[in-house]
């Protein structure tokens, strides 16, 4: 099966805060043709320096986020919510325009960026959609986190997390992407970090935008957000979005199976650097992922079992 690639029909636009920066973010979402990918264009330099490929090799400053800038060293940080929104919509071909250094935190979650797509409304291009299968595991680490990219015939990720925090401890989750699977089970898993860990950051001059409108903090074992949880496991939920995101910097949709072990941002970007620089792992496809198919395989941890992915 064959699909076409696929862009917004109208432009739109929203105002949000930074999260590491504070600052007040004007971006505006703005069709492009086929075959242009992911574009973030900074429309408060000169326009000469304004455009950042969104590609894993402009990725830098993987700790708190994932941020890509181009050869001048214009760059846009915190790009992996929207970036999760695009992949789970099968956004191929968009500029998207910021009058700052970052996409804006929104409630901390890719649901924002869900709706504003669907207002736009998706476009459909006459040109077929471009995927990158995997064609055989790649694994990288650091210490006993992990990430791996397995052969699939589907597009699916898995994700551990295991926390000291008893409010967190451990958690798993799995997901056959389709169907709109993303919108409804991971979209609105918002991100999460502790009240210690914001107020040394804010001395830092980081996450000066963060608050309980945009993430859950948690103080100890208890929820400050006066809402509490969207999910019982909205902190594994929202691992498996930023995974998603990440991976979007791939350049095009990976038809495969991805597995986190308290993986994060820089281990997800060294996943792609070392999945893309091996020509024997990969190869491009025009032809769609199937829509079936179960997450997991023998070299995967047994916990996975207990797992099943979700349809």
């Amino acid at each position: 099966m064959f699909v076409n690639q696929k862009t917004l029909r109208n432009s739109i636009s929203c105002t949000g805060v930074g999260l590491h920066g504070g600052e007040l973010i004007n971006m505006k979402l703005v069709p492009a043709p086929a075959n242009s990918g992911i574009i973030f264009r900074r429309t408060d330099v000169d326009a000469a320096i304004a455009d950042i490929p969104a590609r894993y090799d402009s990725a830098s400053d993987l700790v708190m986020c994932t941020t890509v800038r181009n050869d001048a060293g214009v760059k846009v940080a915190t790009v992996e919510h929207l970036m999760a929104a695009l992949s789970g919509s099968g956004i191929d071909n968009l500029v998207i325009e910021l009058d700052g250094p970052e996409v804006p935190v929104m409630d901390g979650s890719a649901a924002p960026f869900i709706f504003l797509i669907e207002c736009a409304d998706i476009q459909e291009q006459d040109a077929p959609r471009r995927y990158i299968k995997v064609l055989k595991e790649i694994e990288v680490a650091d210490g006993a986190a992990r990430a791996i990219l397995s052969p699939a015939d589907n597009i699916s990720v898995a994700f551990d997390i295991d926390f000291d925090n008893p409010r967190i401890g451990k958690q798993n989750c799995s997901y056959n992407l389709r169907n709109g699977i993303f919108k409804k089970e991971i979209s609105r898993a918002r991100t999460f970090g502790f009240l210690s860990d914001f107020e040394q950051l804010k001395k830092l001059g980081l996450a000066k935008g963060g608050s309980l409108e945009n993430a859950i903090v948690l103080s100890g074992s208890d929820i400050l957000n006066e809402e509490g949880l969207r999910y019982d496991d909205e902190f594994v939920r929202h691992k498996a979005l930023d995974a998603i995101g990440d991976l979007y910097l791939a350049g095009a949709p990976i038809i495969g199976e991805f597995y986190g072990f308290r993986s994060g941002h820089a281990l997800n970007n060294k996943l792609l650097h070392a999945f893309l620089s091996d020509r024997d792992a990969w190869c491009y496809t025009t032809e769609a992922p199937l829509r079936s198919g179960n997450v997991g395989g023998a070299s995967w941890p047994a916990q996975k079992a207990a797992a099943p992915a979700r349809d």
